[in-house]
């Protein structure tokens, strides 16, 4: 009797995780890409910014990569913000341990949060080293922040890709799926 139950508990447990995985997209793992698809490219510290690109990517049906650094950033607010100042003062472009591929890819949307009142300097890095791909791509920036420099962070995302078509971006404080719905059918995404 108790190999039986233990029996059935293990095909349950197998279908539940094989259910849980089957729609699930990996954040850290390199999207395959189909011609027409979107994909969903952003960084994230601490979390606000990993949270709307979830919703950009739940409401497309994009894929999503998360740029994660080589180097870790700090995990405290203030010796982040000191790290993140002096690489902006200095022009240093942080290493990131792996890039999406964005080849087979129409539309990427590129999202940050506002760091010095811009893109903190690891996107630009990779945005800059990356230029010639987004030609002919539609680029939709994104960005969350806690006070302000959305405009000026969105426009540098579009600054930094200059052969790509460009949507209206989002900035936004605290995103919640319905602000987010909402722009996505503004843009026509």
């Amino acid at each position: 009797m108790k190999k039986m139950i233990f029996a059935l508990l293990s095909l349950f447990a197998i279908g539940f995780i094989a259910c849980a995985d089957a729609g699930s997209k990996s954040a850290y793992a390199t999207p395959s890409a189909e011609s027409g698809s979107s994909l969903v490219v952003y960084f994230s510290w601490g979390g606000t910014t990993e949270r709307l690109a979830g919703q950009i990517a739940e409401s497309t049906g994009a894929d999503i990569f998360k740029i994660e650094p080589k180097d870790a950033y700090p995990t405290s607010y203030q010796p982040c913000t000191e790290v993140a100042k002096k690489e902006l003062d200095e022009g240093v472009f942080r290493e990131i341990k792996e890039s999406p591929e964005l080849n087979g890819y129409d539309t990427i949307f590129i999202g940050v949060p506002v760091w010095w009142h811009t893109a903190p300097m690891i996107v630009q890095g990779w945005l800059i080293q990356n230029q010639k791909s987004f030609a002919g791509k539609t680029v939709i920036p994104f960005c969350t922040y806690a006070a302000t420099y959305r405009d000026e962070t969105l426009a540098k995302i579009v600054e930094l890709t200059p052969g790509a078509k460009h949507l209206s971006g989002l900035g936004t404080t605290n995103p919640n799926q319905n602000e987010t719905d909402a722009w996505l059918k503004k843009i026509g995404m």
